[in-house]
């Protein structure tokens, strides 16, 4: 089975590459195999409240421009002192002013987060990843299914580690006593928030490829 993993992160597409790279009737193809060029439109998929509804509006976007069965997936951190902040605007949390992205994008959202915890004892400091993968492959581009993943952990009072993205070295398992940033990607997989939605994911296609009986 084809699926189009409908992100432009080159981060997140190798993330999910390695955690589905088991499931062997899957042919995941991004977006520039699946010959879709960048379109500043694709800034305004993620208008809503919930990981739900971004990833599926995601999802059906790329859907209709394609024909191809796809996925997306929303994701980010909630940080339960702040009211589940920044949860859907992870990724545009911090003012940014100077128009910054990438890794500097994410340094200026993690000191951010920072400030806003600063002095906090550990105890307020808890929070979850949280990521939702949405699937689209039928007529009618509806989601086909919703899969949720989250990881529970505390956010550490400066960044530790090199590894992963985002908001990975201050975001602390606390069953590992390392930050995200700190730990092999493998593991991380195995423990992540996108690692779970994406396994549910597979796990999802392959009742479904039983239950037709055939091969998609």
């Amino acid at each position: 089975m084809r699926l189009l993993v409908a992100t432009r992160s080159a981060h997140k597409i190798a993330e999910i590459r390695r955690i589905l790279g088991s499931a062997s009737a899957l042919h995941l193809i991004d977006l520039d195999e699946a010959g879709v060029p960048y379109d500043p439109r694709e800034e305004e998929l993620e208008p809503y409240e919930t990981f739900e509804e971004n990833a599926a509006s995601k999802a059906e976007y790329f859907h209709r421009l394609t024909g191809l069965p796809t996925v997306a997936d929303d994701s980010g951190l909630a940080v339960d002192a702040l009211g589940g902040a920044p949860g859907v605007r992870s990724k545009r949390f911090a003012p940014n002013p100077a128009g910054l992205v990438g890794a500097a994008r994410d340094r200026a959202n993690n000191a951010h987060l920072l400030g806003l915890l600063a002095g906090r004892p550990a105890s307020e400091r808890t929070a979850r990843y949280v990521c939702v993968a949405a699937l689209v492959g039928r007529e009618g581009g509806q989601p086909v299914a919703m899969l949720r993943g989250e990881a529970r952990g505390v956010i550490v009072p400066a960044p530790r580690g090199k590894g992963g993205f985002g908001y990975d070295p201050l975001f602390l398992d606390p069953g590992l006593g390392r930050t995200f940033g700190e730990i092999p990607a493998e593991q991380k997989h195995a423990r992540s928030h996108r690692g779970r939605a994406f396994r549910a994911l597979a796990s999802f296609l392959e009742s479904e490829r039983g239950d037709d009986g055939a091969d998609s």
